[in-house]
């Protein structure tokens, strides 16, 4: 199976280590995996703050980059849920552009989807030891469905405690430029959702948008939490980092 790998504009800059695992994690499952150099960003950002022009833009590349591949695979349930659902939104009003859109946007899959409803992974590559808890990224959740996937994959490791969080399903009040139009709003979302990460008493945290990732992750540290971990799944599931405890 031939597969690319959007790596996202967001994990190339801040956690590449995010695509290695991700790439540990395909090839691990039987795939052929294919990173285009000239992939950039999925215009999202764009998209949101109303540039529709430049979100088209980005589209029609990503079409020209990733239309040849058997499937298209991406670490972020965000970025996944703008190829899947906008895509082919920009495109009402050209037939043939938009059949190509909807082709490519039917075979782009969240990693965690991917390799459970796709795949079918039954062992994982790597080890990792300790309890974790999860939180449920807005975009996969709502316009992909990702839920059970990446709990279902965790479980494949008898070695994860997973502990479920209160209200794992609310948002942790990133949302790409909300964070930056709304930064109070943003904050007091943030500081409920950490307060459950620590009321469920895992050491770890672990979810599948690297957004959310960060933003969670900065204001741990912000005030002053030092030791509670925030790690991407692909890297719990392959194994990338050392445990939990």
């Amino acid at each position: 199976m031939r597969v690319a790998l959007f790596i996202t504009c967001l994990v190339d800059l801040m956690r590449p280590e995010i695509a290695e695992s991700s790439v540990t994690l395909l090839e691990s499952a039987g795939c052929t995996v294919e990173v285009p150099m000239s992939q950039t960003c999925c215009g999202q950002p764009g998209f949101n703050s109303g540039d529709t022009a430049a979100a088209r833009d980005l589209a029609r590349k990503f079409l020209a980059e990733f239309e040849g591949f058997e499937y298209v695979v991406v670490p972020s349930g965000s970025c996944g849920g703008m190829i899947r659902h906008h895509y082919p939104t920009l495109f009402a009003d050209d037939p043939d552009l938009r059949r190509r859109i909807d082709d490519l946007s039917a075979r782009t899959w969240e990693l965690t989807a991917f390799l459970h409803d796709v795949l079918k992974l039954k062992q994982l590559p790597g080890r990792f030891e300790g309890a974790v808890t999860y939180h449920d990224s807005c975009s996969g959740l709502r316009e992909l469905g990702v839920q059970a996937q990446p709990r279902a994959l965790l479980a494949l490791n008898p070695s994860i405690r997973l502990t479920e969080m209160k209200d794992a399903r609310a948002c942790c009040g990133f949302g790409g430029t909300f964070s930056v139009k709304y930064g109070d709003i943003s904050s007091a979302i943030v500081d409920e959702k950490i307060d459950r990460i620590r009321a469920s008493g895992a050491p770890c945290v672990v979810l599948g948008d690297l957004g959310c990732m960060l933003n969670i992750e900065g204001r741990l540290r912000r005030t002053g939490d030092t030791t509670t971990r925030v790690l991407h799944v692909a890297q719990v599931l392959a194994g990338d980092v050392g445990g939990a405890d």
